[in-house]
This record gives structure tokens, sequence and C-alpha cells, in this order.
């Protein structure tokens, strides 16, 4: 099984593979080990963690995004599916890759519905792992391509890959919070997206905190997005409900 063996030079993969950031998520040392090594010799940069919340942590945190997710699905303090789930949540589309000892059809099934991409069982080729990374990075090279590098809602203008806010001909300083909050409001406009919603989406699930939260960065996001923030023409309450964008 070569999982468990020390990783000989792999090939570099013959489809052009763009250099990626790849999140590895898995908590057996020496596999978590072998794989970053396996991925790091493809020139990819391999950022390790061996639990759920590191994963969080990481997630929300990056900056840039991550390119790729290779995620064991059994961690301590949460199942690698309420990653898969939170993220899909969110909108966010990146690449996740399950690699896991759970290795029924029902399992695999589960793993996909829940929003992986592809899923490789325990014991695995290694190189086969890798190819299978590659691959899934060339797809989503392929599809950004595709992609409009702008969100536009009236006179915003998001750029998602930029991490940057223009409303007419000025550019907005946004903080994190308040450039993720815009961009859930512009990707769906006129929907209401309860406190609740926007909080798990741009927090995550086990965020400690409440509602009041959203209610802070909302009142940010509208002092430097609106002409009058007391009385907001683009991120409009709905009372009872929450907020959406007009």
């Amino acid at each position: 099984m070569q999982s468990l063996q020390q990783p000989q030079q792999l090939a570099m993969d013959s489809g052009t593979v763009p250099p990626g950031q790849i999140l590895l998520i898995e908590d057996e040392a020496l596999i978590r080990e072998m794989v970053a090594t396996a991925l790091e010799e493809q020139g990819h940069t391999i950022t390790a963690v061996a639990d759920s919340q590191a994963a969080f942590d990481r997630l929300r945190a990056a900056e840039p995004a991550f390119d790729l997710l290779v995620l064991d699905l059994m961690l301590p303090q949460a199942d690698g599916l309420e990653i898969c789930q939170w993220l899909r949540y969110q909108s966010n589309a990146v690449p996740i890759l399950i690699l896991s000892a759970k290795a029924s059809e029902g399992d695999r099934v589960g793993g996909l519905q829940a929003g992986a991409d592809d899923y490789v069982t325990k014991p695995f080729s290694l190189t086969e792992l890798v190819a299978r990374c590659n691959a899934l990075l060339r797809r989503q090279q392929f599809l950004a391509a595709q992609q409009p590098p702008v969100l536009q809602h009236r006179d915003i203008r998001l750029f998602p890959n930029e991490c940057r806010v223009t409303v007419g001909n000025q550019e907005l300083a946004l903080s994190r919070k308040e450039f993720q909050l815009l961009e859930a409001l512009i990707e769906t406009p006129r929907r209401v997206w309860s406190r609740e919603q926007l909080l798990e989406r741009i927090w995550g699930p086990h965020h400690v905190g409440n509602s009041k939260t959203v209610d802070v960065h909302v009142r940010w996001l509208r002092a430097k997005l609106e002409p009058d923030p007391s009385h907001p023409q683009y991120v409009v309450t709905v009372r009872g409900f929450g907020y959406r964008l007009d």
C-alpha cells in the first residue's frame, strides 16, 4: 500500500497543472506527511491540519482562498462532511477530494451528495491520488476562466478574485467580513437572508456568538456603501426576517 511507504519521487503530471494552494485535513500523521510531500513535489503549496476546528479556522482566514481541499471524514471534533456542507452552503465551489477509510457505497455516495467532487478510499495509491488532485486543479482552472470576473448589481461592482468593490467610480475599503457579507447579498439580489443564515455562511457553524454580530457588520457595511446609512438604498432590512440587496 503506497500510502504507508516512504513516497518515491513522482513524475510531474503530463497535463498543464497550475501550482495550487491545497488544504490537507487528515488526522493520521503518517498519511498527512506523505500526501503533503507528494503534492509539494508537484509544485503545490500545502497547508496541513489534523482536526476540523483547525480546518474551519484556516478556511475562514485563508487569503487568498484555497484551490483544493483533501479531506478525511473521521476527524476529531466534527465529521468531515460538516466541512463539505458548510462550504457548499456558502456557495464556495472549491474542489473537495475526500480521502477516507469509509469505503461502502453509501459512504461514497453520501460524500459526493454532501458536496465532494471526488472520493478516494484507504488504502490508496499515492500516484493515483496526486493525479486526481491535479485533475481537479486543471478543471478548476478551466472553470475559473469561464466565469465573469465581476459581480454587478446597479452601480455596485464586486471583484471576487481581487477582493475589491467599487460603487460608481469610487473604490470601497471593506474588511474581510464586510466583503463576504456583500458578496453573499450580491450573489442573490433581492433574496432575503436571515441573520442566522448569514452568520453560518460567513462565520461558520461553530462560531461562538449571536446574530447581533451580523447587525453590527451590516451597520459597518452601510457606513461605507450607502450615501445615507440612516436611509439605506442598497442593504435593506426586511423586518422580522433579515436583509436583502435592493
